[in-house]
């Protein structure tokens, strides 16, 4: 049962055809004060059509609107205030999410078809920054509700393992690397490499000539090329795998761009026949001119491939083998021109299904209000801020229970949770000031905060057992804040996954985890009484969703901290 479906059922029924029922629910709004009611329908758009004021539209709909869930339905002004039947809507509110347990908040949205999600993407030969982790977790935390939403996620990380970089690399390390160095501690010495080469390239210009020509070489097929790019691939996975291990994330395809290089012949191929290729500067392009957007790069001067064309090959591909319903590209807001582009290329090229693409931007992680750039080396290590956080965590397990089992396990849950929520709470399209401290805090609006609210809850139940005596209806003020909110958690994964939105889920759960402390504080859930059951249920009810809110972030949820 949905609260809010059914009042907008009933006044949908009501209005006999002036407006639809998803028009009346889109409508459906939570008054601004407790005392005004619990849902309110604004009667505006109607005033049109009956021809009166929506203030004496509101009383003639209040009076026909009657059922079991409604206390009563009042009109203030031009609103229709519904007051719901506390105990009727808190019973059944229990009762289905214990049926449930963490199926509760789902939805056959999907029919189980697929959604193909690229994500991550590191550049390999350089190390996992904090830049990194945007589209990690925000992508995983996709993945996750689209699923919850009857999709079937794939799970892609197009790796950046080839383009003219590795053409700056091999010179880099051709001049100046040491093979013994680079095997010692391969990230490093090749990040100090690359960081090198930029810096010499600034006054040295012949060195950006011998990287292109290294490139062109590697794509040719060069065989001292191919082996250092090999062998430079090889050492990032390593520590990749070891990084995503730690945040939890897996991937259905590692396959990056040097996969698409035998499939690329086909889309110039294709857009040639299409008549969609023409020349500029010796470069051949796609003509966007109509769509007002710059022209499609998709073959240099030299003959060299670039991302346009990598990314039309891989979509292709990605149809073409699982037949995907929507492809959603998890990536920087600084890519989305040429998203757009890539799109449009498709759509031109005849691919109906280029309109199921969509691009999900998001801000960048500053440090000292500055992007960090590999280029320069002003990157912080992702793996050294994930370590770093385990380890406050365990201090402060050590400080506040020593006595915990599992320590390390638990404090693994906690940092890393700590991390990928700061990450999610905020909206993706904002720009995040990295700050451990900021993560790491254990009270506001943090991870810890709603996992330790979650282990709280969870000591309440394993001092109590729920009895086989029925569930009464609550209905005091306290359990019903917290009833209101759980009856939301469906909406609120729904809302998540049509706005590409993981910190919807974790915002419900901060003010979730906030409603039931102050529950908590006010409630005496052990009072043996008639309806210590009903809050004992209660108190699960909330470890449910909480436990499955967190989850969907990609976040843990300890029952002990």
């Amino acid at each position: 049962m949905n609260v809010i479906k059914t009042y907008a059922k009933e006044i949908s029924n009501q209005l006999k055809g002036a407006l639809t029922y998803d028009e009346v629910l889109k409508l459906i709004e939570k008054p601004k004060f407790q005392e005004q009611g619990d849902l309110a329908f604004p009667c505006f758009t109607l005033a049109k059509q009956y021809r009166k004021a929506p203030a004496v539209i509101a009383p003639e709909i209040a009076a026909a609107i009657h059922g079991p869930l409604f206390e009563k339905i009042v009109a203030e002004g031009p609103y229709v205030n519904c007051f719901l039947n506390k105990e009727e809507v808190s019973k059944h509110v229990i009762q289905t999410i214990l049926t449930k347990g963490s199926q509760y908040g789902g939805h056959n949205l999907g029919e189980g078809k697929t959604i193909t999600i690229d994500f991550s993407s590191p550049n390999i030969a350089k190390p996992f920054s904090m830049g990194h982790l945007r589209s990690t977790v925000i992508g995983n935390a996709l993945a996750n509700i689209v699923e919850k939403c009857g999709y079937q996620p794939i799970r892609i990380n197009h790796l950046g393992d080839w383009g003219t970089q590795f053409g700056k690399l091999i010179v880099a390390y051709k001049l100046w690397g040491n093979e013994k160095a680079v095997q010692a501690n391969p990230i490093t010495e090749l990040l100090q490499l690359y960081v090198r080469f930029h810096s010499e390239a600034e006054t040295k210009l012949a060195l950006e000539d011998k990287a292109r020509l290294w490139f062109k070489k590697l794509e040719d097929g060069d065989k001292e090329a191919l082996s250092l790019w090999d062998w430079f691939r090889e050492e990032s996975l390593k520590e990749f795998s070891r990084i995503y291990s730690l945040l939890d994330v897996d991937f259905d395809s590692y396959n990056g761009e040097a996969f698409y290089n035998d499939k690329m012949d086909a889309t110039i191929e294709r857009l040639n026949d299409e008549k969609l290729l023409s020349a500029s500067d010796g470069a051949e392009v796609v003509d966007l001119s109509e769509e007002n957007l710059p022209p499609c790069l998709i073959k240099k001067s030299d003959g060299a491939t670039l991302y346009a064309t990598r990314d039309v090959t891989a979509a292709i591909y990605r149809q073409d083998n699982y037949h995907f319903k929507k492809a959603i590209y998890v990536v920087g807001h600084e890519q989305s021109l040429h998203f757009k582009q890539i799109f449009l290329v498709l759509e031109k090229m005849g691919y109906e299904w280029a309109n199921n693409m969509v691009h999900v931007p998001f801000g960048f992680i500053l440090k000292d209000g500055k992007k960090m750039s590999t280029r320069k080396g002003k990157i912080v290590l992702l793996e050294e801020v994930i370590q770093e956080a385990i380890r406050l965590a365990k201090e402060n397990i050590e400080q506040k229970n020593p006595s915990l089992k599992n320590k390390e396990e638990i404090a693994k849950m906690v940092g890393v949770g700590a991390i990928i929520f700061h990450d999610l709470k905020n909206e993706r399209l904002n720009n995040i000031e990295f700050s451990l401290e900021e993560m790491l805090k254990f009270e506001g609006t943090t991870g810890p905060y709603v996992q330790y609210t979650h282990a709280r809850a969870c000591s309440i139940l394993r001092k109590a057992a729920l009895s086989s005596t029925p569930i009464v209806g609550l209905s005091d003020s306290h359990s019903w804040a917290v009833v209101k909110l759980l009856t939301e958690f469906p909406d609120i994964i729904k809302r998540s996954m049509q706005l590409y939105e993981p910190s919807v889920i974790a915002k419900y759960i901060i003010e979730l985890a906030q409603e039931f402390n102050k529950y908590y504080s006010h409630v005496k859930v052990l009072h043996e009484d008639d309806e210590m059951n009903a809050r004992i249920a209660l108190v699960r009810s909330v470890t449910i969703v909480l436990e499955e809110g967190l989850r969907l972030l990609g976040v843990k949820a300890p029952e002990e901290m």
